[in-house]
Formats: C-alpha cells, sequence, structure tokens
C-alpha cells in the first residue's frame, strides 16, 4: 500500500478555465504555485476533496484531450 501524502491546499488560488463560460457551474479548477504538482477540485463543491496530480500527468491529460 502506497502512502499517500496530504497537501495542505487552504491558502491556493483557485482558477477556472477560460472556456468554462459565465456561469461557473460546471467545471474543475486549477491551483497556480505548486510547481511540481497541480491540484485539481470540482467548482461545484469547492471545500469538497481535491485531486493533486503530478504536474507532468496533468500535461499529458490536457494535451490527449485538446487532441
Amino acid at each position: 500500500m502506497r502512502n499517500i501524502p496530504d497537501y495542505d491546499l487552504s491558502t491556493a488560488t483557485w482558477h477556472k478555465s477560460s472556456y468554462s463560460g459565465g456561469g461557473g457551474d460546471n467545471c474543475l479548477e486549477v491551483a497556480d504555485g505548486h510547481p511540481a504538482l497541480v491540484p485539481v477540485r470540482d467548482s461545484k463543491n469547492p471545500h469538497g476533496p481535491k485531486l493533486v496530480f503530478r504536474a507532468s500527468a496533468w500535461s499529458a491529460f490536457v494535451k490527449a484531450v485538446r487532441n
């Protein structure tokens, strides 16, 4: 079993995609300021769980979605 670290994201600055439109009800938000990691959360539940991805994995995911 892997030990998964718990990251303190209480002071994170979250950003929505410019493609999310004006409503902002149905999108993901990402936090900056973590060079090796990309924290992600659901905009509808900002106090809910967050996922943390390695920056390289997140970049590969975004590239695959664009293609």
